[in-house]
């Protein structure tokens, strides 16, 4: 389960706020401020008020709710068009750009209906932006839809949406692949800021608290422009709840339990805004023991713990907003070797005497860990800002990062360091956005980072290093009638410097010329134009077609360039490649969406040609072996080659009237990879995610009767992952997969009080229910040692799980 603490901090000022305080008194800034906005939320069918209707400006964060009247007022918004989302628990969200200095009282109407129609995105685009006018594939996961997952960490708990998927190495680390892309390859955000750890490894899962996430913004392909290398998969930006309404404190406490592998958690949330201080604070741990399944029983040295904390404060006032931001993410877990006893099958270890011993069936009896095991502790202090000058708009973020990460492998001396890197960064943004010329909204910006890496431990893998990065962007947008376009351009500059190292015979740092070569020195640049350009054009209030092409651009990361040793998490010698040139790639999408009130039908299709396509391959032994090994561990190294992968993604949404509280949900996601000019077995890039299909009966009731229960759901739902045959074979890189089906149970609902107040919400989520045995493509424990006791290699995922989730919301005066 998860553990969330709440951190409460001192109240912090960026230095942006006083300068924008400054600003509020020149009387262009004066004349910013405006009478206020207010407006009634009502029911479209019935004509009933909608009381506690969210109202967001999502390009200003400022929040409301509508009152037991329906009503709302804002008081402080700056003047000028912005645009506007009204959501409410059932209904479709509806979006509108909004004068601020009209004056007029705004009346909206919410129909009773669950699709995506008036979903806002705010990642990779100029300003906010309804999803369905983005020309750039985009999905969103929002709140109810986390809620009502069950998972182990934040990439697990929007791996289920169609064309992503996740690289997996037990229930603590996931990394996302979308479209069959990850690694550096997929930027991901912390509440719009670039989170910068050792993402070039697959057993490096992301540094997210789970908890701390209220949506999910997921961009698929290289056409947002806005952050630079390595968005050549996309960009997946985990934001935050929304800031609270003016004169409003409230709270949450979360606590979750897994059957399974015993995971409890808890979290604590509390928000508040007076008078324009407005703050969030949150924090929250996770307790986890080995999982089990059907097959292997406890998987030894599974379990994992984890500590965070994450928060912001500052203030929001009609010049904009102003706030000092802090994560902390803690994570300590254990790394699956799979090792067995040849007679019995049950997992071995090597105890602190060298001896090596039998674990018990049951694995662990507590949450203890042994070694290998590897610590986590992400840092990061930064300021977000917008300013409202006149007519134009500017936002700064900087930000301060420290990610320290640990890995224990001498079962001899548990606590030796066996490989410790100490990554820090300094990342910015700024943006100016122009006021609107003749209907375009035309951004300019500058983003980059500096880095500095650091070897700590007694083993070596990667070269200590430093990297510069910068580029310079412009991105518009405009409305001809029906028809959305936009698109932009980037330029890139990354420089990258890595230290010689050489060692002795007892492996120990000596100066050059008095020991062997670990690393050679080098350096090396690198550059790109990259670019954007798509529409969107409404048919007719039910159909919609896109279309868009992008030109990504990624630079080899350190890893890919200069490794060279044992990896203990991913049971590998790797080996680099110095003179690698950069990825780039040109992607056609194109996406058809149909939408009424009872079918919701929408298809993305996609081809992406990538040029010095990176992958580690296994080397050939020199003897003519299948391949070559150090330690017993297989060699690999960093090429790359020409590639191509294509494919989509179909959804359809049935709700048939008169059950509009019935819906069957059904998605489809394929990737197709290729590398060209290659012979038999070399042919398909490695690790691509195999054809999924979903689909979900659900049904929902915004009220039951005369109880005490709303917004009731439940859900049954069928995922077939396909047998993946399409593999890099040769050198024994990859294995086939074969297929499986999944069965997994939701049910849920708020408790409310007398006067309609929301007591309390559980969730309870069976996964699994038939206790599958079964192993995901892209789990990286298929390619652990083999089990000579069944024959089988690798060790398989979770098995049967229950999951309960209580949230219980608090509200302060």
């Amino acid at each position: 389960m998860t553990f969330r603490f709440v951190l409460t901090g001192g109240l912090l000022l960026s230095a942006g706020a006083a300068i924008a305080q400054t600003t509020t008194s020149a009387p262009t800034a004066s004349r910013a401020a405006t009478a206020p906005v207010t407006g009634r939320i009502t029911d479209a069918v019935s004509g009933d008020v909608l009381p506690g209707a969210t109202i967001y400006f999502p390009d200003l964060k400022q929040a409301t709710a509508a009152d037991e009247n329906g009503q709302f007022s804002f008081t402080n918004l700056p003047k000028g068009r912005f645009l506007m989302q009204v959501r409410f628990v059932g209904y479709t969200a509806v979006v509108r750009t909004v004068d601020t200095g009209g004056g007029a009282p705004l009346t909206v109407a919410l129909n009773p209906a669950e699709t995506e129609i008036g979903q806002v995105v705010v990642t990779g685009v100029s300003a906010s932006t309804e999803m369905r006018r983005a020309s750039i594939p985009t999905s969103v996961v929002d709140q109810t839809r986390l809620r009502q997952t069950s998972a182990t960490n934040a990439v697990d708990a929007i791996a289920h949406t169609p064309g992503l998927s996740q690289i997996t190495t037990g229930a603590a680390i996931s990394k996302p692949v979308i479209r069959g892309l990850g690694a550096n390859r997929v930027i991901t955000l912390n509440n719009g800021a670039k989170q910068e750890g050792q993402q070039w490894g697959d057993e490096h899962g992301i540094e997210i608290d789970e908890f701390s996430i209220d949506r999910a913004e997921i961009i698929k392909g290289p056409g947002s422009l806005l952050y630079g290398s390595d968005g050549l998969a996309g960009v997946i930006n985990f934001l935050p709840a929304d800031p609270v309404a003016d004169g409003r404190i409230l709270g949450a406490v979360a606590a979750t339990y897994q059957t399974n592998n015993y995971q409890q958690g808890y979290s604590l949330w509390n928000a508040g805004n007076l008078n324009g201080l407005n703050w969030q604070v949150r924090g929250s741990g996770k307790l986890a023991a080995d999982y089990r399944n059907a097959y292997d029983g406890r998987v030894y040295n599974s379990g994992f713990r984890e500590l965070d904390g994450s928060g912001y404060v500052g203030l929001n006032k009609s010049w904009g907003y102003s706030h000092l931001t802090f994560n902390s993410f803690n994570q300590e877990l254990g790394l699956i070797e799979g090792e067995r006893d040849s007679t019995s099958g049950q997992f071995v270890r090597t105890t602190s005497l060298g001896e090596e011993e039998v674990v018990p069936r049951n694995g662990f009896s507590g949450y203890d860990l042994d070694v290998p095991r590897q610590q986590i502790n992400h840092l990061r202090i930064g300021t977000d800002n917008n300013f409202i000058l006149g007519r134009h708009r500017l936002t700064a973020n900087i930000g301060w990062q420290q990610n320290l990460r640990r890995e224990f492998g001498n079962p001899l001396d548990a606590n030796e360091t066996s490989l410790f890197f100490q990554l820090r960064t300094v990342d910015y943004a700024l943006r100016w956005f122009l006021p609107e010329l003749n209907g375009w909204n035309t951004t300019f910006g500058v983003s980059g980072m500096q880095q500095a890496n650091q070897n700590k431990g007694v083993e070596f893998l990667i070269p200590a290093y430093r990297l510069l990065d910068g580029g310079v962007f412009g991105v518009t947008k405009k409305s001809f009638g029906k028809l959305d376009v936009s698109g932009g351009l980037r330029y890139d500059l990354r420089h990258i410097t890595a230290d010689a190292l050489y060692l002795n015979a007892e492996e120990q740092p000596v100066p050059a010329g008095q020991g062997e070569t670990k690393f050679a020195g080098f350096s090396s640049n690198f550059r790109n134009v990259s670019g954007s350009v798509g529409g969107a054009y409404s048919l007719s209030e039910k159909w919609l077609i896109k279309a868009n092409a992008a030109r990504g651009f990624r630079a080899p990361n350190i890893a890919e360039l200069g490794s060279n040793g044992k990896h203990e998490g991913t049971v590998r010698y790797e080996i680099g490649e110095p003179d690698l040139r950069a990825e780039t790639s040109f992607q056609l999408d194109g996406g058809l969406a149909f939408t009424s009130d009872h079918v919701s039908l929408s298809a993305d299709v996609f081809r992406n040609r990538i040029s010095n396509y990176i992958f580690p391959r296994t080397l050939g032994a020199a003897t003519g072996g299948d391949s070559l090994s150090v330690e017993g561990d297989q060699v690999f190294r960093y090429g790359q080659g020409d590639a191509r992968l294509a494919g989509g993604e179909i959804s359809l949404d049935l709700h048939p009237h008169p059950l509009d509280w019935l819906h069957f949900e059904n998605s489809f996601s394929m990737v197709r990879a290729v590398q060209f000019d290659q012979p038999a077995g070399q042919q398909y890039l490695p690790f691509i995610p195999a054809d999924r299909l979903q689909s979900e009966l659900r049904v929902n009731f915004r009220k039951v009767g005369g109880s005490r229960l709303r917004n009731l759901y439940g859900r049954g739902a069928v995922e077939h992952n396909f047998q993946q045959n399409r593999i890099f074979s040769a050198f024994d890189t990859e294995t086939r997969t074969p297929g499986y089906t999944l069965v997994n149970l939701g049910l849920g609902s708020e408790v409310v009080s007398a006067k309609d107040r929301t007591l309390f919400s559980l969730y309870l989520t069976l996964n699994n229910v038939f206790n599958v045995a079964y192993q995901n493509h892209l789990s990286r424990l298929k390619y652990t040692a083999v089990n000579e006791a069944t024959g089988r290699q690798g060790v398989f995922n979770m098995g049967r799980n229950l999951s309960v989730k209580l949230i219980v919301p608090l509200s302060f005066k």
